[in-house]
Protein backbone atom coordinates (compact mmCIF):
# COMPACT_ATOMS: atom_id res chain seq x y z
CA UNK A 1 0.00 0.00 0.00
CA UNK A 2 1.36 3.41 -0.95
CA UNK A 3 1.91 6.23 1.50
CA UNK A 4 -0.88 8.16 -0.20
CA UNK A 5 -3.36 5.35 0.34
CA UNK A 6 -2.34 5.07 3.99
CA UNK A 7 -2.92 8.77 4.65
CA UNK A 8 -6.23 8.60 2.78
CA UNK A 9 -7.12 6.00 5.44
CA UNK A 10 -7.84 3.34 2.86
CA UNK A 11 -9.39 0.79 2.88
CA UNK A 12 -11.66 2.22 5.63
CA UNK A 13 -14.86 3.75 4.31
CA UNK A 14 -15.47 6.11 7.23
CA UNK A 15 -12.52 8.44 7.71
CA UNK A 16 -11.56 11.39 9.92
CA UNK A 17 -8.94 14.12 9.60
CA UNK A 18 -8.17 17.70 10.58
CA UNK A 19 -8.13 20.96 8.63
CA UNK A 20 -7.84 21.85 4.97
CA UNK A 21 -4.78 19.70 4.32
CA UNK A 22 -6.44 16.70 5.92
CA UNK A 23 -9.60 17.36 3.92
CA UNK A 24 -7.68 17.33 0.67
CA UNK A 25 -6.22 13.94 1.51
CA UNK A 26 -9.15 11.93 2.85
CA UNK A 27 -11.83 13.22 0.46
CA UNK A 28 -10.17 11.53 -2.53
CA UNK A 29 -12.80 9.10 -3.80
CA UNK A 30 -15.31 10.04 -1.08
CA UNK A 31 -19.05 10.07 -1.76
CA UNK A 32 -19.72 12.52 1.08
CA UNK A 33 -17.57 15.05 2.91
CA UNK A 34 -18.74 16.19 6.35
CA UNK A 35 -17.20 19.44 7.63
CA UNK A 36 -17.39 20.25 11.35
CA UNK A 37 -16.68 23.73 12.75
CA UNK A 38 -18.69 23.93 15.97
CA UNK A 39 -17.53 27.42 17.03
CA UNK A 40 -18.91 28.67 14.89
CA UNK A 41 -19.34 28.18 11.12
CA UNK A 42 -21.30 24.94 10.95
CA UNK A 43 -23.43 25.90 13.96
CA UNK A 44 -24.28 29.09 12.07
CA UNK A 45 -25.19 27.03 9.01
CA UNK A 46 -27.44 24.80 11.11
CA UNK A 47 -29.26 27.77 12.64
CA UNK A 48 -29.66 29.47 9.25
CA UNK A 49 -30.97 26.50 7.27
CA UNK A 50 -33.52 25.80 10.01
CA UNK A 51 -34.95 29.21 9.11
CA UNK A 52 -34.87 28.45 5.39
CA UNK A 53 -31.87 30.72 4.82
CA UNK A 54 -29.31 29.71 2.16
CA UNK A 55 -25.67 29.97 3.29
CA UNK A 56 -22.83 30.53 0.82
CA UNK A 57 -19.41 29.61 2.22
CA UNK A 58 -16.55 32.00 1.49
CA UNK A 59 -12.89 31.79 2.44
CA UNK A 60 -12.70 35.03 4.43
CA UNK A 61 -13.99 38.56 4.23
CA UNK A 62 -11.69 40.15 1.65
CA UNK A 63 -12.50 42.63 -1.11
CA UNK A 64 -13.87 39.84 -3.28
CA UNK A 65 -16.47 38.87 -0.70
CA UNK A 66 -18.65 41.89 -1.46
CA UNK A 67 -18.71 41.11 -5.18
CA UNK A 68 -19.46 37.46 -4.38
CA UNK A 69 -22.42 38.50 -2.20
CA UNK A 70 -23.76 40.89 -4.85
CA UNK A 71 -23.51 38.19 -7.51
CA UNK A 72 -25.60 35.84 -5.37
CA UNK A 73 -28.01 38.57 -4.18
CA UNK A 74 -27.01 37.67 -0.63
CA UNK A 75 -26.28 39.54 2.59
CA UNK A 76 -22.61 39.56 3.51
CA UNK A 77 -21.88 38.74 7.16
CA UNK A 78 -19.51 41.14 8.89
CA UNK A 79 -17.27 40.99 11.97
CA UNK A 80 -18.76 40.11 15.34
CA UNK A 81 -17.89 43.50 16.76
CA UNK A 82 -19.86 45.21 13.98
CA UNK A 83 -23.13 44.65 15.81
CA UNK A 84 -24.99 43.10 12.86
CA UNK A 85 -25.07 39.85 10.98
CA UNK A 86 -21.83 37.94 11.59
CA UNK A 87 -20.26 34.55 12.18
CA UNK A 88 -22.46 34.34 15.26
CA UNK A 89 -25.27 31.78 15.59
CA UNK A 90 -27.39 34.22 17.57
CA UNK A 91 -27.13 36.82 14.80
CA UNK A 92 -28.24 34.21 12.24
CA UNK A 93 -31.14 33.32 14.50
CA UNK A 94 -32.26 36.87 15.25
CA UNK A 95 -31.73 38.90 12.06
CA UNK A 96 -35.10 39.33 10.34
CA UNK A 97 -35.79 39.01 6.62
CA UNK A 98 -32.79 36.88 5.67
CA UNK A 99 -32.98 34.77 2.52
CA UNK A 100 -29.34 34.28 1.46
CA UNK A 101 -26.15 35.00 3.37
CA UNK A 102 -22.44 34.85 2.53
CA UNK A 103 -20.64 33.64 5.65
CA UNK A 104 -16.85 34.08 5.48
CA UNK A 105 -14.57 32.02 7.72
CA UNK A 106 -10.96 30.91 7.18
CA UNK A 107 -11.71 27.59 8.86
CA UNK A 108 -14.93 25.66 8.18
CA UNK A 109 -16.18 27.95 5.44
CA UNK A 110 -12.84 27.92 3.62
CA UNK A 111 -12.75 24.12 3.71
CA UNK A 112 -16.31 23.94 2.37
CA UNK A 113 -15.53 26.34 -0.45
CA UNK A 114 -12.46 24.32 -1.40
CA UNK A 115 -14.32 21.00 -1.39
CA UNK A 116 -17.45 22.26 -3.15
CA UNK A 117 -16.35 21.16 -6.60
CA UNK A 118 -14.35 18.15 -5.46
CA UNK A 119 -16.88 15.86 -3.76
CA UNK A 120 -20.36 14.71 -4.87
CA UNK A 121 -21.98 15.66 -1.55
CA UNK A 122 -20.95 18.07 1.21
CA UNK A 123 -22.68 18.44 4.57
CA UNK A 124 -22.14 20.95 7.38
CA UNK A 125 -22.33 19.25 10.77
CA UNK A 126 -22.28 20.55 14.34
CA UNK A 127 -23.45 19.21 17.67
CA UNK A 128 -26.98 20.46 16.93
CA UNK A 129 -27.53 18.41 13.78
CA UNK A 130 -25.07 15.52 14.14
CA UNK A 131 -27.73 12.88 14.83
CA UNK A 132 -30.07 14.20 12.12
CA UNK A 133 -27.24 14.10 9.59
CA UNK A 134 -26.27 10.57 10.59
CA UNK A 135 -29.91 9.50 10.12
CA UNK A 136 -29.98 11.16 6.69
CA UNK A 137 -26.79 9.34 5.66
CA UNK A 138 -28.29 6.01 6.68
CA UNK A 139 -31.44 6.72 4.68
CA UNK A 140 -30.02 8.42 1.60
CA UNK A 141 -26.56 7.02 0.87
CA UNK A 142 -25.71 3.60 -0.55
CA UNK A 143 -24.35 0.98 1.80
CA UNK A 144 -20.85 1.16 0.31
CA UNK A 145 -20.60 4.97 0.56
CA UNK A 146 -17.20 6.43 1.48
CA UNK A 147 -17.56 9.23 4.04
CA UNK A 148 -14.79 11.70 4.91
CA UNK A 149 -15.30 13.65 8.14
CA UNK A 150 -13.20 16.78 8.62
CA UNK A 151 -12.78 18.67 11.88
CA UNK A 152 -11.98 22.21 10.76
CA UNK A 153 -10.01 23.36 13.79
CA UNK A 154 -8.65 26.89 13.98
CA UNK A 155 -5.61 28.69 12.63
CA UNK A 156 -3.05 30.16 14.99
CA UNK A 157 -3.15 33.93 14.88
CA UNK A 158 -0.53 36.68 14.83
CA UNK A 159 0.66 37.60 18.27
CA UNK A 160 -0.22 34.57 20.33
CA UNK A 161 -2.11 31.35 20.76
CA UNK A 162 -5.59 31.35 19.29
CA UNK A 163 -7.18 33.39 16.56
CA UNK A 164 -10.79 33.25 17.53
CA UNK A 165 -11.08 36.94 18.19
CA UNK A 166 -9.45 37.72 14.88
CA UNK A 167 -9.85 35.17 12.14
CA UNK A 168 -11.48 32.09 13.62
CA UNK A 169 -14.77 33.43 14.93
CA UNK A 170 -14.94 36.80 13.20
CA UNK A 171 -14.25 35.42 9.76
CA UNK A 172 -11.62 38.05 9.05
CA UNK A 173 -8.21 37.68 7.49
CA UNK A 174 -5.07 38.12 9.58
CA UNK A 175 -4.20 34.52 10.38
CA UNK A 176 -0.68 33.32 9.65
CA UNK A 177 -0.15 30.06 11.44
CA UNK A 178 -0.75 26.37 11.26
CA UNK A 179 -3.65 24.30 12.46
CA UNK A 180 -4.89 24.49 16.04
CA UNK A 181 -6.92 21.33 16.66
CA UNK A 182 -10.04 22.58 18.43
CA UNK A 183 -11.53 20.02 20.79
CA UNK A 184 -15.11 21.13 20.12
CA UNK A 185 -14.71 20.07 16.49
CA UNK A 186 -13.46 16.67 17.63
CA UNK A 187 -16.62 16.31 19.71
CA UNK A 188 -18.86 17.43 16.84
CA UNK A 189 -17.25 15.03 14.40
CA UNK A 190 -17.44 12.29 17.00
CA UNK A 191 -21.15 12.93 17.58
CA UNK A 192 -21.84 12.32 13.90
CA UNK A 193 -19.62 9.25 13.77
CA UNK A 194 -21.10 7.85 16.97
CA UNK A 195 -24.53 8.31 15.39
CA UNK A 196 -23.53 6.10 12.48
CA UNK A 197 -22.21 3.40 14.79
CA UNK A 198 -25.23 3.58 17.12
CA UNK A 199 -27.60 2.97 14.22
CA UNK A 200 -26.37 -0.61 14.24
CA UNK A 201 -26.40 -0.97 10.48
CA UNK A 202 -23.97 -3.68 9.45
CA UNK A 203 -22.03 -1.46 7.03
CA UNK A 204 -21.31 1.06 9.77
CA UNK A 205 -19.85 -1.35 12.25
CA UNK A 206 -16.63 -0.22 13.95
CA UNK A 207 -14.65 -2.22 11.36
CA UNK A 208 -15.78 0.27 8.70
CA UNK A 209 -14.30 3.21 10.62
CA UNK A 210 -10.64 4.14 10.56
CA UNK A 211 -8.89 4.25 13.94
CA UNK A 212 -8.91 8.04 13.59
CA UNK A 213 -12.70 8.02 13.19
CA UNK A 214 -13.12 5.62 16.09
CA UNK A 215 -11.02 7.93 18.28
CA UNK A 216 -13.28 10.89 17.44
CA UNK A 217 -16.40 8.87 18.29
CA UNK A 218 -14.82 7.79 21.57
CA UNK A 219 -13.94 11.39 22.43
CA UNK A 220 -17.57 12.39 21.96
CA UNK A 221 -18.83 9.45 24.04
CA UNK A 222 -16.51 10.52 26.87
CA UNK A 223 -17.58 14.19 26.68
CA UNK A 224 -21.33 13.75 26.16
CA UNK A 225 -22.40 13.55 29.84
CA UNK A 226 -20.92 17.00 30.54
CA UNK A 227 -20.94 18.47 27.05
CA UNK A 228 -22.35 21.98 27.81
CA UNK A 229 -19.90 22.48 30.67
CA UNK A 230 -16.98 21.21 28.61
CA UNK A 231 -17.88 23.44 25.67
CA UNK A 232 -17.99 26.47 27.96
CA UNK A 233 -14.68 25.44 29.51
CA UNK A 234 -12.66 24.67 26.39
CA UNK A 235 -10.35 27.28 24.90
CA UNK A 236 -12.68 28.36 22.10
CA UNK A 237 -15.71 28.50 24.40
CA UNK A 238 -13.90 30.54 27.01
CA UNK A 239 -12.66 32.93 24.38
CA UNK A 240 -16.13 33.52 22.93
CA UNK A 241 -17.62 33.98 26.40
CA UNK A 242 -14.84 36.44 27.19
CA UNK A 243 -15.66 38.35 24.01
CA UNK A 244 -19.26 38.69 25.20
CA UNK A 245 -20.93 35.88 23.25
CA UNK A 246 -22.07 33.32 25.83
CA UNK A 247 -25.32 32.79 23.90
CA UNK A 248 -23.37 31.53 20.90
CA UNK A 249 -21.70 28.88 23.04
CA UNK A 250 -25.06 27.82 24.49
CA UNK A 251 -26.58 27.54 21.01
CA UNK A 252 -23.62 25.44 19.85
CA UNK A 253 -24.00 23.15 22.87
CA UNK A 254 -27.57 22.19 21.89
CA UNK A 255 -26.86 18.54 21.15
CA UNK A 256 -29.41 17.14 18.67
CA UNK A 257 -31.50 20.31 18.92
CA UNK A 258 -31.90 20.56 15.13
CA UNK A 259 -33.62 18.25 12.66
CA UNK A 260 -32.49 20.16 9.56
CA UNK A 261 -29.63 18.59 7.60
CA UNK A 262 -27.45 21.15 5.78
CA UNK A 263 -26.18 20.03 2.36
CA UNK A 264 -24.39 22.14 -0.23
CA UNK A 265 -26.36 22.56 -3.44
CA UNK A 266 -25.45 24.97 -6.24
CA UNK A 267 -22.87 26.63 -4.01
CA UNK A 268 -25.11 27.18 -0.97
CA UNK A 269 -26.04 25.15 2.08
CA UNK A 270 -29.77 24.46 2.15
CA UNK A 271 -32.08 22.39 4.32
CA UNK A 272 -32.65 18.75 3.42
Amino acid sequence: MTAGAVHRQQPYRIRFEWGLDGARIITAGADLAVVVDVLSFTTCVSVAVERGVEVYPYRWKDTGAEDFAVHHRATLAGPRNGGGLSLSPSSLRDTPGLERVVLPSPNGSAICQELAGEVPLLAAVCLRNAAATADWVLAALPEDAVIAVIAAGELWHHGGPGNNGGAGHNGQAGHDGGLRPAVEDLWGAGAFLAGLVAAGREVFTPEALSPEALAAAAAFDAAEPALPELLRGCSSGRELIGMGYPDDVEIAAGLDAASAVAVLRNGAFTRV
